[in-house]
């Protein structure tokens, strides 16, 4: 059915995957700015920077924007697991950076062997910057690890920039009194919004656009309402809606995307969070009767052409 899909709308690739692709970026209410946020504060080289948002708000996804967005001149760590302890910390930093036999080092062995990495990579030019997705799963300990390893500088610059994305629920770890020099350090920080209706059309029009579509409009504007109106602009909400709304289109031999299709998808979905799965694409009662009727009487020809029966 995939194939089928793409290829009755036109399509070169499935537009609302939920797979993070910077391809997909959209310069829409507060994205960009929250991009522009990011490279200016890594410019001036502050040691802490925090963007939070709710879940699906799309903070991965601008993590691997900034990922991709910063220069040759950038050494970067992509750091995605939790940390309960700052040793689990420590080491996953070491790998990253290669440090040899990482697990085996002390403490103070291992803030010592990064610290003689990083500063290789600033002799080089090189400015390090760790960013950390998913920064609300991290202990109090991990978290205040990332502290220590920002205390590792030269006269002039820090060794290493640390960018956090999170959920809320970061706030509320930081207000931790004992994480309060941490807090002291966060010079910027961003918080992301869902999108309002207008930017939801956008969006939906810009990764139609991108996965290939080149037709007339595919979304009626009331399908847009439903849709924004049933995600609260939470773009993976949207794309899940508008995955199932597009094949509930399909399923009718549609090439519009209406209101009452976006409704089906809601449905099926039980509540504007539910997990993705395929709609209920099921033919009425006297279509399945015929079909099944030209089944039979096709196997009866068969048999009679080939079998003699």
């Amino acid at each position: 059915m995939g194939t089928m899909y793409l290829e009755h709308f036109g399509l070169k690739e499935a537009p609302f995957s939920l797979t993070p692709n910077t391809e997909y970026f959209l310069n829409v209410q507060g994205y960009q700015e929250a991009l522009n946020t990011l490279l200016v504060g890594l410019e001036n080289c502050d040691a802490f920077i925090k963007v939070t948002g709710e879940v699906g708000t799309g903070k991965t996804l601008l993590c691997r924007k900034l990922y991709n967005s910063l220069g040759e001149q950038y050494h970067v760590i992509y750091l995605r697991m939790p940390c309960t302890t700052e040793m689990d910390l420590f080491f996953a930093v070491a790998k990253a950076l290669r440090v040899k036999e990482y697990s085996r080092l002390t403490k103070p062995e291992l803030l010592n062997a990064i610290e003689g990495k990083l500063a290789t990579l600033h002799r080089l030019g090189k400015r390090t910057v760790l960013l950390v997705d998913e920064a609300q799963t991290l202990s109090p300990r991990a978290l205040e690890a990332l502290r220590l390893l920002t205390n590792q500088e030269t006269e002039t610059d820090k060794l290493l920039q640390i960018v956090m994305f999170g959920q809320s629920e970061l706030d509320e770890r930081l207000k931790n009194p004992r994480l309060r020099q941490l807090r002291q350090r966060i010079v910027f920080s961003y918080s992301l919004k869902p999108m309002d209706r207008h930017a939801l059309g956008l969006y939906i029009h810009h990764r139609l656009f991108v996965a290939g579509y080149e037709g007339d409009v595919l979304f009626t504007p009331k399908a847009l309402d439903m849709l924004y109106k049933a995600s609260n602009g939470i773009p993976r909400v949207v794309n899940i809606l508008s995955h199932k709304a597009l094949l509930v289109g399909f399923g009718q031999g549609m090439h519009r995307v209406t209101d009452q299709h976006v409704s089906r998808a809601v449905n099926d979905s039980g509540s504007s969070t539910g997990a993705v799965k395929a709609p209920n694409l099921s033919l009425r009662p006297e279509l399945q009767l015929g079909i099944a009727v030209l089944i039979v009487c096709g196997v009866g020809l068969f048999l009679f052409e080939h079998l003699g029966v």
